[in-house]
């Protein structure tokens, strides 16, 4: 060992000699046994004989104190780690530097000291680096170990988000959080066009090992995320495997791949671990066709064509070629050959690549991002697979030679889809509300199941194995028969159900009912203007709802009229997972066209119908009844408008699906939703009973897109019947 790093390791031996050492995290290690409090010997004093007057004083010498041995707990698994590489790159990087200094910008993860000055531990302020410090340490026990981070709880990422409520891995991620953010970007390209050189512009580095940006998504902020998109939040594990120390020694360093093995079968080895993919991922997110290679390869495919993005826009819109060397700084390079390349005379410090735009920072960035965190694929994947195809996406905007995205897919199925409305609504609230955490929380559905109550939880990026799944070892899911449908109304599939299409009905029921249509309303007349009247929304999918029929009255029925019930299909076909996949969601199609001639794919089953009524009155009977239940829609829409415009004080009424509340005053009478109507300050307001029933059945037919395959007959009676009440002319149609 080198002298001067043997000198430090004596002087931290000296330091810990004189601690308590109460913080030092075991973990489930075999060593956690030996840590024992160092002991002082006290050597014994010196006796002094008595003197006579004949004969000279004699001194009883002292016996040499024994030595002790002083056993460090980890000292062997650390002295081997990455975190005391005393040769690498990490440690030495200074030197040759005159002087012989860890600069105060590095000196936190970079030398022993430097994170003592950042975290207080030396008397000096927290939270900042206050000068340089001297080379020759590593990461070495009392940078982790101190009076500071006994109580370290929280981490300010570079984006300057805090996230606190870590425990023990806060001190990890202060310096696996990376440099810079997506904020970084956004500041540097401020301003500037984005296929404009700017010599203000230069690459930026998130600098290696970012694992806490990954694993914290969008809530970090580490990726420049583009706008309009929704990206994937703190990556989720299973329990007892959710924070650092979890999955990683917490001295060596290295993978407790044996306990990976414990869920992940063929695990034996930390690149078996390259090959894992869950059910949560069932899309090819690079397009190579290949649905069962590991995430981990997912990412590489996505990464090359982020790079052939990079590389065609640097040639065809900037007019100089780039190319990229993951060891050497600054990483990208002019292309000085055009070959594709790195070659050596290219990928020096003289050649960096010096004509950035804005366009192709961004992409860039985002490429080195998902570069420097080679565990991201257990990190955070989906995060990284984002940030590389909007990056290409937007790249591809203006290339005249498009990369091939087709295929490619960004989002999960719906319940692993952590990026969406479903999932990110309550980002800024920090929680998911009580009321709508048994559906948008990877918790509250098995609290419900469980202990009856739904709580306020925290927020999920989708669901998780643990959400229907009641013993991960085993696979066996929480059991649910009478489930309570929002109008008070019991129902289930059967006990043969109770473990499987049970579970979905707890979900996909919506959240209202006629009755609480009939409750708002009270005694208004029907074409009066109600006071305090509000628009009512199903929510989407009520798909079980449907199901049921009238068994549930999850639509609004009109008094006086009959409704169909439960809809009976074929046997084996009469449940949710019977027709749809428990994990894809995606319709068993290949199941459907046993019996449906014709039938291919998913789109071809709104071709389906089995009776020669026309329904819609259009004359068309060889139509599925898919397109019987939009024409009615349709109509009804339209006939809305018409009672909106012909009832005295209620105003134009317009309709836009992807926004809330949904309905909206029509300010220009133009019949459509434009932008500025589209909004929450012009909701619809002037409501009476009549109109308020039919846009509730409207929106009721909208979000369940399946309704004609749920139950067709219900959806066609309850829209026949709102369109009849507000006035439509249902001559030629047939109500079933």
């Amino acid at each position: 060992m080198n002298p001067k790093y043997r000198l430090s390791h004596l002087l931290a031996v000296a330091i810990i000699i004189a601690m308590i050492f109460t913080a030092c995290d075991s973990g489930t290690s075999e060593d956690s046994s030996t840590t024992v409090a160092p002991t002082t010997t006290v050597a014994p004093t010196t006796t002094v004989a008595p003197t006579t007057t004949t004969a000279a004083p004699t001194t009883t010498v002292a016996p040499e104190p024994p030595v002790m041995a002083i056993e460090i707990p980890f000292f062997d698994k650390w002295e081997n780690s990455g975190h005391n590489d005393i040769a690498g790159e990490p440690f030495v990087h200074w030197d040759e530097d005159d002087p012989q200094v860890v600069p105060a910008s590095c000196a936190k993860c970079h030398s022993t000291p430097g994170m003592q000055d950042f975290l207080g531990a030396d008397g000096s302020a927290f939270g900042t680096v206050d000068a340089d410090h001297p080379i020759g340490t590593t990461v070495q026990c009392t940078a982790c170990h101190n009076d500071v981070t006994l109580e370290l709880d929280s981490v300010v990422m570079p984006s300057g988000v805090e996230i606190t409520g870590l425990g023990n891995e806060a001190i990890c991620m202060q310096c696996h959080q990376g440099r810079s953010s997506g904020l970084t970007i956004e500041a540097a390209v401020e301003g500037l066009e984005d296929d404009v050189v700017s010599e203000d512009l230069g690459f930026i580095n998130i600098h290696y090992f970012a694992a806490a940006a990954s694993k914290y998504g969008t809530v970090a902020n580490g990726g420049y995320e583009y706008p309009g998109q929704t990206y994937d939040a703190f990556f989720t594990h299973v329990e007892g495997y959710a924070v650092c120390q979890d999955c990683h020694d917490t001295h060596s360093l290295e993978l407790k791949v044996d306990e990976c093995a414990t869920c992940h079968t063929g695990v034996a080895t930390v690149e078996d671990l390259r090959d894992v993919r869950m059910p949560g991922s069932l899309v090819d997110y690079d397009g190579d066709g290949d649905l069962d290679e590991g995430v981990f390869y997912e990412i590489q495919g996505v990464q090359e064509l982020t790079y052939q993005a990079i590389m065609a826009y640097a040639a065809d819109v900037v007019g100089v070629p780039i190319v990229y060397d993951s060891h050497a700084y600054p990483y990208f390079f002019t292309d000085l050959n055009g070959d594709g390349e790195a070659t050596p005379d290219e990928a020096n410090y003289g050649n960096q690549y010096a004509t950035w735009t804005p366009r192709l920072l961004k992409a860039a960035y985002n490429y080195q991002v998902s570069l420097k965190d080679p565990g991201n694929y257990a990190h955070g994947g989906k995060y990284h697979i984002q940030l590389l195809l909007d990056s290409a996406a937007d790249l591809n905007s203006v290339l005249p030679t498009p990369v091939a995205l087709e295929a490619a897919n960004r989002l999960d199925h719906g319940h692993f889809a952590g990026s969406t409305e479903a999932f990110r609504h309550w980002d800024e609230d920090g929680a998911v509300s009580a009321s709508c955490a048994k559906c948008h929380s990877a918790e509250g559905l098995p609290l419900e199941l469980t202990q009856g109550v739904s709580i306020e939880q925290p927020l999920s990026n989708g669901l998780l194995c643990s959400t229907c799944h009641n013993d991960l070892s085993t696979w066996s899911r929480y059991e649910s028969m009478g489930i309570l449908f929002p109008s008070g109304a019991t129902a289930d599939l059967g006990e043969d159900q109770a473990t499987s299409s049970n579970l979905c009905l707890n979900c996909h029921q919506g959240r209202s009912s006629g009755s609480a249509v009939d409750g708002l309303i009270g005694d208004t007349g029907d074409d009066e203007l109600g006071e305090g009247l509000r628009f009512l929304n199903i929510h989407y999918f009520a798909a079980g709802a449907t199901l049921f029929g009238t068994d549930v009255g999850g639509a609004y029925e009109y008094a006086g009229k009959t409704y169909v019930g439960q809809f009976a299909h074929v046997d084996t076909f009469n449940a949710c997972t019977e027709c749809h996949d428990s994990h894809a969601l995606e319709v068993k199609v290949d199941g459907c066209a046993a019996c449906h001639g014709g039938v291919a794919s998913a789109d071809d089953l709104a071709t389906i119908r089995m009776s020669a009524d026309d329904y819609d009155g259009d004359g068309d009977v060889t139509e599925g009844l898919a397109g019987e239940i939009m024409t009615i829609g349709d109509a009804l829409y339209l006939a809305m408008q018409e009672y909106a415009a012909a009832t005295d004080g209620v105003d134009g009424i317009v309709y836009d699906s992807h926004a809330y509340p949904y309905f909206f005053a029509d300010l220009n009478g133009d019949g459509e939703a434009t932008p500025d109507e589209a909004n929450y300050g012009n909701q619809y307001g002037t409501w009476t009973p009549e109109l308020l029933r039919a846009a509730y059945n409207y929106q009721y037919y909208q979000k369940d897109p399946g309704a004609f395959a749920h139950n067709g007959k219900y959806v066609l009676q309850v829209l026949y019947d709102s369109f009849e009440a507000v006035g439509g002319d249902t001559a030629g149609m047939t109500r079933p």
